[in-house]
């Protein structure tokens, strides 16, 4: 196993892209909390893209700025794509890539998982890889009713605390998930745990992701 850092050089600059309210935050909020506690001056960019609802909207925004709220800079985009509907207003959606291509060049990029049989998750992952050709990409993962759940590759390592913070954020943020059966405090807490055991390290707890490319 060998461990993954970056360079200080610079700020460092990072891209999440989510198809939902809550998206990132349960794919990817951990790492995001642990890269501003290693890299505080991170420049992070922050796209939801279908929240129509404007409660859902409220949502992702009061969450994005409580998630990057030690970040250096942070530019949080909440788009009003409708839910379910990405792959048939794939023009639009393509059109937003280029414009974003354009704004951002990140170090790193977090989105979503090209096996999710979630179609507006699977769409955004496609056209990430379409628009950044040339950088680092890591696929997170969302738990969901269809068991799409792979074989990750890359793992980072959480503390206690991070979970504590990911997961109360999550549940304190977005009211109009807690009626839905598979939003809950203990399937946020194990998969952490589980993606832990699996990862070997140091710390209990883990974040999972699919890195197709990583060039040395």
């Amino acid at each position: 196993m060998m461990p993954l850092s970056f360079a200080k050089k610079r700020p460092f600059r990072l891209l999440c892209l989510g198809a939902h309210s809550d998206d990132i935050e349960i794919g990817c909020g951990g790492t995001v909390l642990r890269l501003l506690e290693e890299y505080p001056k991170t420049q992070v960019t922050w796209v939801v893209f279908g929240a129509g609802n404007p409660l859902r909207a409220a949502e992702a925004t009061t969450s994005a700025r409580i998630f990057l709220r030690n970040a250096g800079g942070r530019d949080i985009i909440v788009k009003g794509f409708r839910d379910g509907y990405l792959p048939y207003t794939g023009v639009e959606v393509k059109d937003f890539f280029e414009v974003l291509k354009g704004k951002a060049s990140p170090d790193l990029i977090l989105t979503h998982y090209r096996s999710d049989l979630h179609q507006d998750h699977r769409l955004v992952c496609d056209l990430t890889w379409n628009t950044w050709r040339d950088h680092l990409i890591w696929e997170y993962e969302v738990p969901k009713y269809d068991g799409d759940l792979g074989t990750p590759n890359l793992y980072v390592n959480l503390s206690r605390q991070i979970c504590r913070r990911k997961v109360g954020n999550i549940m304190r943020c977005f009211a109009t998930q807690r009626s839905k059966r598979w939003f809950s405090r203990d399937l946020f807490e194990g998969l952490l745990r589980l993606r832990g055991i699996e990862a070997a390290g140091p710390l209990p707890f883990a974040e999972a992701f699919y890195a197709r490319k990583i060039l040395l």
